[in-house]
């Protein structure tokens, strides 16, 4: 769980070194979470350059794709899946897919958002995290990148502020680990103080104009309830994260243990 600091690559973090049950952790430098990659610059992140990322998943829409197309890292593939689809209607996508239409217009955000609506509507948005077509075969796509092994390298997966539908995909992927639901908490978390640097500009913006500072941050940030809601709707609808992945995304045990094999480190043997 180590956050990479970044001028063009918003809220990068490396999920290696989470640790895990047994004694063990995730192995460092082969699974890395992120906003979308659109301002990525490898002149100015020689840093992130190197980290050597071979697949790029992108969990954005259609629409947001070809708003900001993501700039790969060199000999980086893209591999497309979009959690959303299903989301998006002729009214338009739903918040998390709208972060920057959302603040510009603070009128439009109190009418859909305000009074205390926001985060009812997140929470509406993690359950579809979960249940939706589109989402659990976008989050399928994931963990079968993370567990092939022929992947030749680091795995990157991102949406757009890298704090809802990644951060779900990261819930998922560290629960498969064996991370405590402490832990799995605490990295979800982690990201808020990245996610309101990077839409600082934004936020004050909104708030200039009249915009409610809370719903501001309802939508840049994540707080427990949100992800409380995607994992009561694995509970109701399958009992377990496990059942969820095997059912759900039809992830079976071969991949499953390639996944583990791969991305999860023996614990340190003790000191003579």
């Amino acid at each position: 769980m180590t956050a990479i600091p970044a001028h063009s690559v918003a809220n990068l973090r490396d999920l290696g070194g989470t640790p895990l049950a047994g004694g063990r952790t995730v192995r460092p430098g082969l699974v890395f979470r992120a906003g979308a990659l659109d301002r990525f610059d490898p002149d100015r992140d020689p840093a992130v350059a190197a980290l050597g990322i071979r697949t790029v998943v992108d969990l954005r829409t259609a629409a947001e794709r070809a708003e900001r197309p993501d700039r790969l890292p060199s000999g980086a593939r893209l591999v497309v899946a979009d959690v959303l689809a299903d989301a998006v209607s002729e009214s338009g996508a739903p918040a998390a897919a709208r972060l920057r239409h959302v603040l510009a217009d603070p009128v439009a955000a109190e009418q859909h958002l305000g009074g205390g609506r926001a985060q009812a509507v997140f929470e509406d948005l993690y359950r579809d995290l979960v249940s939706s077509p589109s989402a659990r075969a976008a989050y399928r796509t994931l963990l079968l990148e993370l567990a092939d092994p022929e992947a030749g390298g680091p795995v990157l997966f991102h949406c757009t502020a890298g704090k809802d539908r990644t951060g779900w995909g990261a819930t998922v992927l560290l629960s498969l680990l064996g991370a405590s639901p402490e832990v799995v908490l605490r990295e979800y978390l982690a990201v808020n103080g990245a996610v309101r640097e990077a839409f600082a500009p934004l936020i004050e913006g909104f708030t200039a104009q009249g915009g409610d500072p809370e719903v501001a941050l309802a939508v840049v940030g994540v707080v427990p309830e949100y992800l409380a809601a995607g994992l009561g709707e694995v509970s109701s609808c399958y009992g377990s994260m496990g059942a969820y992945v095997r059912e759900g995304l039809g992830v079976g045990e071969e991949s499953l243990g390639r996944l583990r094999t791969r991305l999860v480190d023996s614990p340190t043997p003790p000191l003579p």
